[in-house]
């Protein structure tokens, strides 16, 4: 994990997360606990198509449930949570 402290951002400035990102996401270190993250702009747009990919991936799953009848349906918010609690009893 590459860290930086914030005093040390504070002292030098941009140029402190520059010198590190090259090597991965930065972790900014405040009172001596991570409180940021400094992502590249690269390694941003990674991140979100991934988020993107593994909602799509839900949805489409969800999709082929449907189709397949694996779904279940309830006349009312208090059926679902019967189903539920007796999923968990199980």
């Amino acid at each position: 994990m590459n860290t930086l402290s914030a005093q040390e951002l504070k002292r030098r400035g941009i140029a402190a997360v520059d010198d590190v990102i090259a090597k991965g996401d930065v972790h900014i270190i405040r009172n001596n606990r991570p409180q940021y993250v400094v992502l590249s702009e690269e390694r941003y747009q990674e991140l979100v198509a991934e988020a993107n990919e593994a909602y799509l991936a839900r949805v489409r799953a969800s999709f082929e449930d449907v189709q397949a009848g694996r779904v279940e349906k309830f006349t009312s918010p208090e059926d679902l949570l019967k189903a539920l609690d007796a999923d968990e009893s199980a």
